[in-house]
């Protein structure tokens, strides 16, 4: 039975168990969920936003803030959130039964998973559209003999003969009319053919926020190919999507390092890359750099989405977490400092084409993978190639997020329900909600879907991210109670979480939490797309979206104080965050101590995993002893193989 435990991760002392949830499901094992967390965690914004943060603080100055804010705030809130999921083995709704009052914020982080994930599959769906555009011997942005060319246009790659723009410069500069000629220069500042292919084609973008215009088929077409890849990946929910992350969160790093061994090779490559990384230390000393780094580890790792918690479900009860924050959020790291490398070659590659600054070139967003990139990528030679590779690698890392975003939403429906016919008909649901984002999305496909997609983008997911966090943390520290939890994760883990932690969880990491929603706060300024700026209703509607998932957790708590028990306001109060009867592990087998139902045998003391090991040890040493041989009278052995009490 010893070894049956051992084989089936079982908890030594006990009967053979297999540790799975047969009801929900489990990873098949623990590489797909550390894959399937690094393809989450590791998104767009670590190769479109990072190295332009990085590039904008100081290049290398930038990453001794940005490590700190790793180290006691990244990792301690991802190990946070790893936790608080694979103990309950619940979603982010089931898992507030810790403290019932504050489930408002397992709802406010589905309507912030909601949001990210309209918007984020368009990204992808852009993405597609470029990948499938680059499917030609020459990319439909090299040069400016297009339909939807203007005059401004001036491409960085010249066809044969000089193009009219040049040629009008040349001969007022020849003719010395310096009026004309500034006038000239004025107007012919430099649009590139691959802004005008984004705007003018791709997007056929609008006037206005306000004018939606017509749908943009091919675009349309694209998000429903973003939907179903989606949908098929999760058909059956970690059990599929475990096996498709070997592929979506392994073969970027492939991409990258090609990219990376290309972009190195170029000229001029080695002037971009010291952009990056050439420290300006005076730029430590500015707010602004902490805050952004701050700020960028806290988004980039995708804290208070729900998609950790919920992925962090699907884990054995015995797994090491803590040991998966720190590979995970150090993978996430890493990878947004490679990503610098390869987006900073290729763009000092160009800056030196143009003889221009490397400043003139950078850019972030959209605007560096569908503009910046794209168009350093049409000098080289076999340039369909490496554009083929870039917007494959975007769809990946995209992809790996908005499976995480999907499944957060799917396992919250089916938690919260919770009857036998759901959990069975799993897949109808996430068809479901598949259908329902595809049909929500279709507003951002139109002319004037790229303002509403940046509107979402910045005020969805900002600072609501932020007060969803620190109320975990205040409801897990202070209203469950520390000494509890940090039980709970011995009983779980086997050892208690390291002090460095439980100092984080408690002070640390609230406290910096607290600086980054001062720090958006101080530093808001009211969006705009290029020249465009965001009328004022526009702006109401973003801050509505922002405030819609915070408003949940008052709302619910005011709920959850009416319906409790208890004649005062104070006794309703008290009532309402007390731990569910329901909260703790979700198999039988790990319910012990506080946690075992009356009258069973699992209604022991709680003891650490390492204590368990050593009584086992001893059992089986006893059991030695007990097994001894017996000399019969005729000299031969006898063994007692049946252990007495």
């Amino acid at each position: 039975a010893g070894l049956c435990s051992k084989l089936n991760g079982a908890v030594p002392g006990e009967p053979v168990k297999t540790d799975k949830n047969s009801r929900r499901g489990n990873w098949g094992n623990q590489i797909e969920f550390i894959l399937t967390s690094v393809g989450y965690a590791v998104g767009l914004g670590n190769v479109w936003r990072f190295p332009y943060l990085c590039y904008r603080n100081g290049g290398g100055a930038f990453m001794f803030p940005y490590f700190i804010m790793l180290v006691f705030c990244g990792i301690p809130l991802f190990f946070l959130e790893l936790s608080f999921g694979q103990f309950a083995s619940q979603g982010c709704l089931g898992v507030w039964r810790i403290s019932p009052m504050f489930k408002g914020v397992g709802y406010g982080m589905m309507v912030v998973s909601t949001y990210i994930g309209i918007y984020y599959n368009v990204v992808i769906c852009i993405a597609f559209y470029y990948f499938f555009s680059s499917m030609t011997n020459l990319l439909p942005w090299t040069y400016c003999n297009n339909p939807w060319n203007t005059p401004t246009c001036n491409g960085v790659v010249t066809p044969r003969g000089i193009n009219n723009t040049l040629a009008n410069v040349t001969r007022s500069l020849v003719t010395g009319a310096t009026e004309v000629a500034v006038e000239v220069v004025n107007k012919t500042k430099r649009t590139s053919p691959s802004e005008e292919y984004w705007k003018h084609y791709v997007l056929q973008i609008s006037d206005d926020i306000g004018n939606f215009g017509e749908v943009r088929l091919p675009i349309l077409g694209c998000l429903a190919v973003s939907w179903v890849v989606v949908f098929l990946c999760l058909i059956r929910g970690v059990k599929s999507s475990g096996k498709v992350v070997y592929f979506t969160a392994t073969f970027p790093y492939v991409v990258l390092t090609i990219l990376f061994i290309r972009g190195i090779t170029l000229e001029g490559a080695v002037t971009g890359i010291k952009y990056y990384l050439t420290p300006q230390w005076h730029k430590i000393l500015d707010a602004k750099v902490w805050g952004d780094a701050a700020s960028q580890i806290f988004y980039s790792l995708g804290c208070a989405w729900g998609g950790l918690i919920t992925m962090a479900s699907y884990n054995k009860f015995h797994n090491n977490c803590y040991r998966d924050s720190i590979i995970i959020s150090i993978t996430n790291c890493a990878t947004s400092v490679y990503a610098g490398f390869v987006i900073f070659s290729i763009l000092g590659f160009m800056a030196h084409h143009l003889n221009v600054d490397v400043s003139e070139v950078a850019d972030h967003g959209p605007g560096l993978a569908f503009v910046a990139y794209p168009e350093a990528l049409t000098l080289l030679p076999i340039s369909p190639l490496w554009s083929l590779l870039f917007f494959f690698m975007l769809i990946l890392l995209g992809l790996g997020t908005q499976f995480c975003l999907l499944e957060t939403l799917v396992t919250a429906i089916v938690d919260e329900i919770g009857t036998d016919w759901i959990v069975r008909n799993k897949t109808v649901v996430t068809g479901g909600v598949a259908i329902v984002g595809f049909l929500l999305g279709v507003p951002l496909t139109t002319q004037a879907g790229i303002y509403w997609l940046l509107l979402m983008d910045n005020y969805a997911a900002s600072f609501s991210l932020v007060i969803i966090s620190c109320i975990m943390c205040i409801c897990i520290m202070y209203v469950y109670g520390h000494k509890k939890y940090f039980k709970d994760v011995e009983m779980m883990l086997g050892f208690p979480p390291p002090i460095f932690f439980r100092v984080c969880w408690r002070f640390v990491s609230p406290i910096i939490i607290s600086f980054i929603l001062i720090f958006t706060v101080i530093q808001y300024k009211p969006i705009t797309y290029n020249d465009y700026v965001y009328p004022g209703w526009s702006l109401a509607i973003g801050f509505l979206m922002a405030m819609s998932s915070v408003i949940c957790i008052p709302i619910y708590a005011l709920y959850k104080i009416a319906k409790s028990e208890g004649t005062t306001f104070l006794e309703r109060l008290k009532n309402s965050c007390k731990p569910d009867v329901k909260w703790g592990p979700a198999l039988s087998e790990h319910r012990i101590g506080l946690y075992a139902t009356p009258g069973s045998e699992g209604e022991v003391e709680v003891r650490p995993l390492k204590e368990e090991l050593k009584e086992k040890e001893k059992e089986d040493e006893k059991r030695d002893e007990i097994s001894l041989t017996i000399q019969g009278s005729n000299g031969s052995t006898a063994h007692n193989t049946t252990p007495s009490a």
